[in-house]
């Protein structure tokens, strides 16, 4: 089956139901700086990217302006012929206001990846 046939046949709760517990372990593992972990779910190109001295460097700079990841609220899924994307209002433990969590998943081997993930 292709990406497209994939996500096209969801509805937005089925990819919440396949996001959420993804984007639970990618913050999860950052909050707790599991390498290992956190990159998981990515592709190949996501993992060339958060190596682990990149994920060190900005956990510890989040964690320390922010605090921990919070709260987390589904806001929009957004569909693209071979991906889907994916938008929560977010909050941390230590700053005030409203962030943007974003993640881009696609479907390879018979796998759901992140191919871009993001808090803002």
């Amino acid at each position: 089956m292709t990406t497209t046939i994939i996500f096209e046949s969801m509805n937005d709760q089925q990819i919440w139901d396949i996001a959420n517990p993804i984007m639970d372990n990618l913050m999860d593992a950052s909050t707790q700086l599991d390498h290992a972990r956190h990159v998981r779910d990515f592709t190949d190109r996501m993992k060339a990217i958060v190596t682990p001295a990149y994920l060190q460097r900005v956990c510890q700079q989040y964690q320390s302006e922010k605090g921990y990841f919070s709260n987390r609220v589904p806001v929009a899924v957004f569909r693209r012929p071979d991906s889907v994307a994916m938008v929560w209002k977010q909050s941390f433990t230590k700053a005030p206001g409203e962030f943007v969590a974003e993640m881009v998943l696609v479907y390879k081997n018979g796998r759901y990846l992140v191919d871009h993930a993001v808090v803002f």
